[in-house]
């Protein structure tokens, strides 16, 4: 079993949106093999809580309007730390850089299937490494 067509475009949909807010670290994984919960997570992070917030609103605002999709849970928002967003087909993390290096999920789920995500993320993130590289 394998993410749902449905979760892969909520998944490129919320990448796209954090990127658009300068989220760092932007990955997804395939966690349907492991989970019966939801079909994919998607983690990324933020140097600041204010980031986060903000990283959160884009990604809520930009799958109710082009998915028609709602979090049934949103959880961490009042420290906003790490904002988790539950959308059933896919778990958003929303994470500040110390607590994403503290609790690494990444190491949780590093064998479940990578899912690629749009190339305007990934442009998005070559150019800002590239510009932290020349500065």
């Amino acid at each position: 079993m394998t993410a749902s067509e449905r979760s892969l475009q909520l998944v490129a949909l919320a990448a796209e949106a954090a990127a658009e807010k300068l989220a760092d670290d932007i990955i997804a994984y395939d966690v349907s093999e492991q989970l019966v919960i939801t079909d994919a997570f998607l983690l990324c992070s933020a140097s600041n809580d204010r980031q986060v917030r903000a990283i959160v609103d884009e990604i809520e605002e930009r799958l109710r309007i082009e998915a028609h999709a709602k979090p049934v849970r949103r959880e961490g928002e009042r420290e906003g730390r790490w904002v988790l967003l539950d959308f059933l087909d896919i778990v958003v993390h929303v994470q500040h850089e110390e607590d994403r290096t503290f609790y690494a999920l990444e190491r949780l789920w590093k064998d479940c299937p990578a899912i690629a995500l749009p190339d305007s993320v990934t442009r998005v993130a070559a150019q800002r490494s590239r510009g932290t590289a020349g500065e």
